[in-house]
C-alpha cells in the first residue's frame, strides 16, 4: 500500500497511522471482542437462561456449536484492533476477516431464528434481535470502512 499524505505538505504519515478513523474502528473491534466474551461468561458460567430465547434442546445445541466460531471472531478482532492501534498495515487486513467473520455467524444466527420462529417469541427475541443488529452493523461498518481505505490507497 502506498502512503497516504495527511500530515502536511511534504510530510507523509505511514499508511496505517494515516487512516481516519482507525482509533474509532480499533475501538469497535475491542468492543466486539468484549462483549462475545462476554456473552460466553454468561452462558457457560452465569446463567444462560439471561441469553436463550427458548429452552429448546434444538436452540442449546445450535448455540452450543458457536464458541468455537465466536473465539475466532474475538481473535481477528483483537489482532486487528491491535494492528490499528500499533499503526500496522495488518490491522486492516484482520479488520477484515473479523468483519466478515461477523457477517457470515450474523447470517448464520439469522437464518436459524427465521426458520425456528424466535424472532416471534416477543421478548424472548430481544436479545437476539440485539446481537443479530449489532453483529451487522458492526461487520458492515468495519467492511465499510476498509473498502474506503483501500479505495483512498489506491489514489
Amino acid at each position: 500500500m502506498p502512503t497516504v499524505e495527511m500530515i502536511g505538505p511534504g510530510q507523509t504519515a505511514s499508511p496505517a497511522q494515516s487512516l481516519p478513523g482507525r482509533r474509532v474502528i480499533a475501538g469497535m473491534l475491542i468492543f466486539a471482542a468484549v462483549i462475545t466474551i462476554a456473552y460466553w461468561v454468561i452462558w457457560f458460567f452465569i446463567d444462560r437462561s439471561i441469553l436463550a430465547s427458548t429452552n429448546t434442546i434444538q436452540y442449546y445445541t445450535f448455540e452450543n456449536s458457536f464458541p468455537a466460531a465466536d473465539g475466532w471472531l474475538t481473535l481477528s478482532a483483537l489482532i486487528g484492533a491491535v494492528g490499528l492501534l500499533r499503526q500496522k498495515r495488518w490491522g486492516v487486513f484482520w479488520t477484515i476477516v473479523a468483519a466478515g467473520s461477523g457477517i457470515y455467524l450474523g447470517c448464520m444466527d439469522v437464518l436459524f431464528d427465521l426458520e425456528n420462529g424466535i424472532y416471534l417469541m416477543g421478548g424472548a427475541a430481544i436479545v437476539e434481535m440485539v446481537i443479530n443488529v449489532l453483529t451487522f452493523g458492526l461487520g458492515t461498518i468495519g467492511l465499510a470502512w476498509t473498502w474506503h481505505v483501500f479505495r483512498m490507497q489506491g489514489k
